[in-house]
Order: structure tokens, then C-alpha cells, then sequence
């Protein structure tokens, strides 16, 4: 089976996973993906800090989200805000240790508007989504006008599955930032997730004129392609997109992942060692022989939905 990823969705700021989402079955591909690990990355949903993003992990069950106290004034005793730097290389922790260093952070400051997004995009790397949309959702009550924590709450959105609720917070943060592409490729996703089709490839669209050269942008786009059934346009813009600086391993597995739904398994399982380890490789590849035999539906939205 493939592992769960998500779709590109981008936080380059999907990073990646973010992601479009979801997940897909292996045994170890989400965006964001798969467990050739295939990786869904959906353009909205991935990180900006790096990631070891290729296998599962457990969800942080000992991370407690701290409850904003707007009004609560701190004490002589109450620890100290982590310096810059050290909330710098926090980034560059592996997320279970992010949540645990951000919800930290809350309970120093219930106010610290960038703690509470921190910690929405480590537990949505985790794959707690409602943990994370709860996050995201308590700096808008002191900051209602916070594009990042918009858009960890379009993310997480559709990281469970609820497009439909996305569209409004990916709007407000579009209509906050119009310059910036994370809101626009996170409105595709979530039109897609809502089945509006005509408006999920006009936002896609719109996003590549904003970031024209951006990997997790082309990497959505390409995958809505392959979801209606155009794998050659699908095909190249993946190529396109392996080839730019920031390109993720979820870009190349989602091109391996097309190509072996083709027949072309040669090619996806060169593609596939780059990245994954060889066992997982090998399930992606018995999934991929099996979704191509004879008599076999095979498809992207087959593999996205888990079938």
C-alpha cells in the first residue's frame, strides 16, 4: 500500500504537507504521500522547515495545547520568551520536538501569535489535524488578520478532508496578501477538495503566474491534471518541476508514482530509489505491478482514494 503524504501544498516558505493530501495507501506513500512512499504533497500544506518526511510518525499524544489567556499578565516568576535564535534553529527540529518547543512557548505567552502557528504546523506534520486547526484557530481570536495562521487553518482543513472549509480562510488570506501564491495553490486544493473543478484549475492557474518557477505550485497543478486524466501534460510539468531549485522528494515520487501507473515501472523505480529505502521501494513497486495488470483499473484518483 502507499504510505499517506499530501499533495504539494507549500509552505516554503509544501512546503510539503503538507498537503493535496492525502493519503495515499502503502505499507510504510499527502502530499503534503506515498509509501512508493509516493508522496502527496499538497502545494498548502507542506513546511518550511525541513523534514524527514518519508515515514510515519506517531502522533505527539503527550503534546498538550496550552489555552490562550488574552488578558492573563505574567508573573515575576514565569519563564522567559526563547531567544530568536533559539526559536530559529527550533525550525530545524523534527516536528514532535517543534510541538513540544512551541506549546512551550504559548505557555510563557498565550498571545505569541508566531508560537501558535509553530505549533498548528508541527502537530499538522504530525497528522493532528484537528489539534492543529485548534492551534491556528486561537491566534485569530487575539489576531484575526494573521495570513500564516490563516493559512494553517485552510491547511489543516484539508488535511482532514474538509476542503469545502478551507475556501473562506485561504480567501481572507488571498485577499490580505494577492501578491503571495501560498493562498491561491491552497484555494486550488481546496475548490478540488469541494469538487469545483472550474475554480480549482483557475487558482491553480492564477498560482503559477504569481510563482511561475515554483516546484510545490507546478507539483499541485500537475497533480489536479493527472486527477482529470491528462498524465502527458501532468507527466512534463512534473519533469519541470524535479528540475528547480527546492524541488522535494514528494515532486519526484509523484512523477514516479504517474509513471508507474503508465506501465513505465522502469523508470519509477529509478526514480523511486533516489529517495526511499529499498523495502519501501519494493511495496511501492508490488503495488504498482498489481495496479497495472491485466484487468486492473489504474488511475490517479484510484490511487488517491486509497482504492
Amino acid at each position: 500500500m502507499l504510505n499517506d503524504s499530501f499533495k504539494a501544498l507549500g509552505d516554503h516558505e509544501m512546503s510539503p504537507g503538507a498537503t493535496s493530501q492525502t493519503m495515499c495507501r502503502m505499507s510504510t506513500i499527502t502530499a503534503t504521500a506515498l509509501s512508493l512512499c509516493m508522496v502527496w504533497t499538497t502545494a498548502a500544506l507542506a513546511d518550511p522547515a525541513p523534514q524527514a518526511a518519508v515515514s510515519p510518525v506517531a502522533k505527539p499524544d503527550v503534546v498538550t495545547i496550552p489555552m490562550m489567556k488574552p488578558g492573563a499578565a505574567q508573573s515575576p516568576e514565569a519563564p522567559h520568551k526563547a531567544s530568536p535564535e533559539d526559536r530559529a534553529m527550533a525550525k530545524r527540529l523534527d516536528p514532535l520536538a517543534r510541538a513540544a518547543f512551541w506549546a512551550k512557548e504559548i505557555q510563557v505567552d498565550g498571545r505569541d501569535a508566531q508560537a501558535g502557528v509553530g505549533l498548528s504546523q508541527a502537530l499538522r506534520t504530525l497528522g493532528n489535524f484537528e489539534e492543529a486547526l485548534e492551534a491556528a484557530q486561537r491566534v485569530l481570536v487575539v489576531d484575526p488578520k494573521n495570513v500564516d495562521a490563516l493559512l494553517e487553518v485552510a491547511r489543516s482543513q484539508i488535511g482532514r478532508g474538509q476542503g469545502f472549509y478551507a475556501i473562506e480562510p485561504a480567501r481572507q488570506a488571498q485577499g490580505l496578501a494577492p501578491q503571495d501564491w501560498r493562498p491561491v495553490t491552497l484555494l486550488a486544493v481546496a475548490y478540488e477538495q469541494a469538487q469545483r473543478s472550474d475554480e480549482a484549475e483557475a487558482s491553480h492557474r492564477q498560482a503559477l503566474v504569481l510563482a511561475p518557477d515554483n516546484p510545490t505550485v507546478m507539483t499541485n497543478y500537475a497533480l489536479f491534471l493527472a486527477g482529470h486524466g491528462e498524465s502527458a501534460k501532468a507527466e512534463s510539468l512534473l519533469r519541470t518541476a524535479a528540475t528547480k531549485p527546492g524541488a522535494e522528494i514528494a515532486v519526484r515520487q509523484n512523477l514516479a508514482l504517474i509513471l508507474g501507473l503508465e506501465g513505465r515501472l522502469d523508470e519509477a523505480e529509478r526514480l523511486a530509489r533516489q529517495d526511499l529505502p529499498p523495502e519501501i521501494v519494493e511495496s511501492n513497486l508490488a503495488y504498482l505491478r498489481n495496479a497495472t495488470a491485466a484487468g486492473q483499473v489504474r488511475s490517479w484518483d484510484t490511487v488517491r482514494q486509497g482504492q
